[in-house]
């Protein structure tokens, strides 16, 4: 079989490779001899197998660190080779202040510094974008003093989740173009008195410019509702769930035209315990989410929808999976990207006197949106599961080439 494969023209041994059902089978195939290689880590070919193929789940970072998906996790052997050829301590970036992960995607990591609990932060957060696996980073300039100030001025408000700076993914044209598999993009919001002013940075350019500010008065919901927690992207839009039971809406940003505004939830009798928008394929956006015991039964299911945009039922939201959590402890949503969630899995809290005490051990499983199977990731003490989690979904490192 080597000697007729070897024969074929590149082209059509290209097409071969192209149609491969998952990184991992390509990863495999390019080890099997130089010429197969060569053709697999080709920034042309890679470029055309990236845009037919989503990157996997490999791990997810919180406070706590990296941790790589483990043993059955099917990406399990990507996840190791990757925590052993990449630095997600971030050692290779400027030792002088501490840095906190807040945005992953297309294998890169943002960055922001961490100025303490005591120190007043700056108006925009400082920033660098790296490429853990390669090593290389990239310290953004500060947005300039004079650039906020021509929009208005800023008003001194706590953080809130909306309005952490965003790594936005690549637009297809920028995948498939050449020379920009290191092009990166990079949104800081900041809050002033009449309205919420978005600042962009490109590293084309390496500056900073002012895109059209949002008046307060024309959002459907304000984006500094601390309810708004979790963030999710999908089809060039981000999305911020509510913890609130009583609110059924989404927080929408579309990136392109910089406007917010408000997505209904299918009426499914939803908790507190989240939703996540990924995208379904098709142009059709995908809906986990978690009905809970109040919703008219005692167990925990965890459902898939997708809204159909075709024919008579454009619009509307219709079932495709339901898995089932059982009648006991607790479950909810950590994160999710694109193409898959993270979910956490434990034991109750338990009423200790009058405190309550927290689980020991978690259980983190994710689902894919084409595989739509639980796939237990790890196992670990509960810690700072209640930080910011990302998702590091990318190729495997054999097939990764620099992204910054």
């Amino acid at each position: 079989m080597a000697p007729t494969l070897m024969g074929l023209p590149g082209s059509l041994l290209t097409e071969i490779l192209l149609r491969l059902p998952a990184p991992e089978d390509l990863a495999r195939a390019s080890a099997a001899c130089p010429a197969f290689r060569r053709l697999a880590t080709d920034a042309s070919f890679l470029r055309r197998f990236r845009r037919l193929h989503a990157p996997r789940f490999l791990a997810f970072i919180d406070l706590d660190g990296f941790q790589p998906a483990l043993p059955p996790h099917p990406a399990a052997p990507a996840a190791r080779a990757l925590a052993s050829a990449a630095d997600f301590s971030f050692s290779f970036l400027p030792s002088n202040c501490r840095w906190i992960p807040m945005d992953v995607r297309d294998g890169r990591v943002l960055l922001g510094r961490d100025h303490g609990k005591d120190a007043r932060p700056p108006i925009c957060r400082e920033l660098a974008v790296c490429d853990p696996l390669h090593r290389r980073y990239v310290l953004l300039p500060p947005v300039p003093d004079a650039l906020v100030a021509s929009v208005e001025r800023p008003t001194p408000v706590l953080r809130m989740p909306s309005d952490e700076p965003l790594l936005l993914p690549l637009s297809e044209n920028d995948a498939a173009a050449e020379g920009t598999a290191t092009a990166f993009t990079v949104i800081s919001m900041v809050h002033c008195e009449t309205k919420l002013a978005p600042f962009v940075f490109s590293s084309s350019t390496g500056q900073w410019r002012a895109a059209a500010p949002m008046l307060w008065s024309a959002m459907p919901v304000s984006p500094m509702d601390p309810a708004y927690l979790r963030r999710h992207h999908a089809y060039r839009c981000f999305y911020w769930d509510s913890t609130n039971n009583k609110r059924k809406e989404l927080l929408v940003l579309n990136i392109q035209r910089m406007e917010f505004s408000i997505a209904e939830l299918p009426s499914s009798g939803w908790g507190t315990l989240g939703v996540a928008i990924v995208e379904a394929g098709q142009g059709r956006l995908g809906l986990f989410g978690i009905r809970d015991g109040t919703a008219g039964g005692s167990k925990h299911d965890l459902c898939f929808s997708v809204r159909q945009n075709k024919g008579k039922n454009s619009c509307q939201w219709q079932m495709v999976k339901t898995f089932s959590l059982g009648p006991e402890g607790l479950h909810y949503l950590k994160a999710a990207t694109e193409r898959c969630v993270l979910l956490i899995c434990s034991e109750a809290p338990r009423l200790v006197g009058l405190s309550m005490e927290m689980p020991d051990l978690l259980e983190y499983i994710s689902v894919d949106v084409k595989k739509l199977q639980l796939e237990r990731v790890c196992v670990k003490p509960f810690g700072k599961s209640l930080s910011r989690t990302r998702i590091y979904a990318h190729f495997p490192p054999s097939l990764s080439s620099p992204t910054i």
